[in-house]
């Protein structure tokens, strides 16, 4: 399955410079993590403040609860996510108590 999904990020060039430094060495944890959790890619891209991030997963492992369920288990991915919300900021849409959103699929060629 494929999921696109948003989230913004603080409006300050230092602070974006730094969250894209991150992402070029993320802790080897947070990748285990989402492997573990049935993730077999994932990419990021930024528009100004806007990420979007395009997860592709194995149907047979991934669920959301079950990754964020993981996610309270273990504390490097927790200090990963506190680390990248100082980053972070909800889009208007996002649901309350969450970070990425995802985002509603309108169109794909090929589908009729």
């Amino acid at each position: 399955m494929r999921y696109c999904l948003a989230l913004d990020l603080v409006d300050d060039d230092a602070l974006i410079a730094e969250y894209e430094r991150h992402h070029r060495e993320v802790w080897p944890e947070v990748e285990s993590h989402l492997k573990a959790c049935g993730v077999t890619r994932l990419e990021i891209f930024r528009l100004g403040t806007r990420l979007t991030m395009v997860m592709e997963t194995d149907d047979d492992q991934f669920s959301f609860d079950a990754m964020a369920a993981a996610e309270r288990e273990n504390p490097a991915v927790q200090r990963w996510e506190t680390a990248m919300w100082r980053f972070q900021r909800p889009t208007p849409w996002t649901e309350e108590n969450h970070k990425w959103q995802r985002m509603t699929p309108i169109y794909r060629l090929g589908d009729a």
